[in-house]
């Protein structure tokens, strides 16, 4: 089904809740079509005791080998994923995150792409609230090659927690490092200006928890402190132009500080279906993969340049 092996890393912290965390182990591992080779399970930090046993309950049960990092203090997310991907055996990496739901097929589809030739794989994603059959949105990425290019500008065009990636490209670019809240979108930034092949598959592969206080999580000072400091670091770095810093600023610097109520009808409306708008202005079907998604392609040329990985 695939020549290269490939690891699964997940990252918990004390935040955390064990019955969401045995879901989704068991959906990216046991359930799995193809299963990973390895699993990296790295703790960010002092868990509570419940957590703790189900963590040590699910490396005992795992059906393949867990490398199980244990970081003393809480470091961050990306911080914490660098740790992780330190201790990978191998060079492709698939993202999963403590709290979703990973479809049966989703690594039987998206591992093969990168063996053959992408560095970055992102997919569709389905959100729901109280389990999976409580869909309560849909999040189409941009599949074009030229568009998730030019989409990166103003968002990130990766679901980040569908991502299958190579390990030596994630650290050519310089690895996650640490920009609470950004740590996703500044690394798959910085991937694309260094050349990095990317590909989006619009079919949703992932269930992803939106829950309670999803929306008050897109908002809020510390986010846009971070928002800021992203928009000022792909500045610096040439990934956006002098003008598109000022939008960014506005548009995503804004939407950070409206209040809830109106963030979540906006995400609805303005962000989420942004793929899904895109995809059927080309006449492309949005529940399988569609061709141009299967596309190995670089970053486009024309839309701006760099003078380093950003």
């Amino acid at each position: 089904m695939r020549d290269e092996p490939f690891a699964l890393l997940m990252t918990v912290y004390g935040g955390d809740r064990e019955d969401h965390l045995r879901a989704a182990y068991a959906s990216a591992v046991h359930e799995q079509s193809l299963r990973p080779d390895q699993v990296i399970l790295v703790q960010d930090g002092p868990v509570p005791e419940e957590l703790e046993r189900g963590l040590a309950e699910l490396v005992d049960g795992s059906p393949v080998e867990v490398t199980f990092v244990r970081l003393e203090r809480n470091r961050g997310l990306g911080p914490a994923l660098d740790a992780g991907l330190q201790a990978s055996r191998h060079d492709i990496v698939a993202r999963m995150d403590a709290d979703d739901i990973a479809m049966p097929h989703r690594f039987e589809v998206q591992v093969p792409l990168v063996g053959a030739g992408a560095d970055l794989v992102g997919a569709g994603l389905l959100e729901f609230g109280t389990d999976i059959t409580d869909i309560v949105g849909r999040r189409v990425p941009p599949s074009d090659p030229e568009d998730i290019a030019r989409y990166s500008r103003l968002h990130d065009p990766f679901n980040h927690p569908t991502v299958v990636y190579r390990r030596s490209a994630v650290m050519a670019a310089g690895g996650y490092g640490d920009l609470p809240l950004m740590e996703d979108y500044w690394l798959f930034a910085r991937m694309i200006a260094n050349g990095a092949r990317v590909v989006n598959v619009a079919e949703p592969l992932v269930y992803y928890r939106v829950g309670d206080g999803a929306y008050e999580r897109r908002g809020g000072r510390d986010l846009l402190r971070s928002e800021l400091r992203l928009q000022r670091e792909m500045l610096r770095e040439g990934f956006i132009s002098q003008p598109q810093y000022l939008r960014n600023v506005v548009v995503r610097g804004g939407y950070r500080l409206v209040p809830t109520m109106i963030r979540r009808p906006v995400y609805r409306w303005v962000v989420a279906p942004y793929g899904a708008r895109r995809n059927r202005s080309r006449g492309t079907d949005t529940a399988a993969p569609s061709t141009s998604a299967q596309t190995v392609a670089g970053p486009d040329p024309t839309s701006q340049p760099s003078a380093r990985p950003s």
